[in-house]
């Protein structure tokens, strides 16, 4: 899914030890066949260090927090982390519905019952250290970027959607405000990457 994929994105783009990774990105246009490139379940993206190859995309950033000091300081930490980033792919699957079936018909009433999906998000962030840091433990993890990049993409949608929450807003921009992603999403990269495949957001 190409939003998962910008969680990963923000992983390469912000964490010191995967800034300097050398990364091929290909872009594909709208309709454009993807079949030219292997893939071991018939989807991108694709990485490869050294002979090693991996596919789907929250393998990718799992293998990724583990070997980058993502991964929470002990196993409670990282079975909270892989939590959260379930429960950030079951928001996913549903904002991936509104988009591509549903959006004409069904965006208002998505919009409307946006809080509540997000209300768990909020009262996890506040059972960690009141909400003043990351989603789990005291360090950032690899949950809170896709946390971070699936609320930016509702922003996109619903500009007001974090208004009753306030713990995440706060998150939002504490995260934003930290040099390495700051200095990421205000780049042309960044900006031009489209969030969707059907141009909708």
């Amino acid at each position: 899914m190409l939003e998962t994929v910008r969680s990963i994105a923000l992983c390469f783009g912000c964490v010191p030890s995967l800034a300097a990774f050398p990364t091929v990105r290909h872009s594909f246009r709208r309709g454009r066949s993807m079949s030219s490139k292997p893939k071991a379940f018939g989807q991108l993206p694709r990485f490869q260090d050294g002979n090693f190859i991996l596919h789907q995309s929250n393998a990718i950033l799992r293998h990724l927090a583990r070997n980058h000091g993502l991964y929470g300081e002990d196993a409670k930490e990282a079975a909270l982390l892989d939590m959260v980033n379930d429960g950030v792919e079951d928001l996913r699957i549903k904002y991936a519905h509104l988009i591509y079936q549903n959006y004409e018909s069904g965006k208002a009433a998505y919009i409307e019952a946006l809080p509540a999906e997000l209300a768990p998000f909020e009262k996890l962030l506040a059972q960690n250290d009141g909400g003043k840091g990351f989603i789990v433990g005291k360090q950032i993890g690899f949950a809170d970027y896709s946390l971070l990049d699936i609320l930016h993409v509702h922003l996109v949608l619903a500009s007001n959607c974090l208004d009753s929450l306030p713990l995440l807003a706060g998150y939002v921009q504490r995260l934003n405000d930290r040099p390495s992603l700051k200095n990421f999403l205000e780049s042309d990269a960044r900006k031009k990457r489209f969030i969707n495949g059907k141009g909708k957001q």
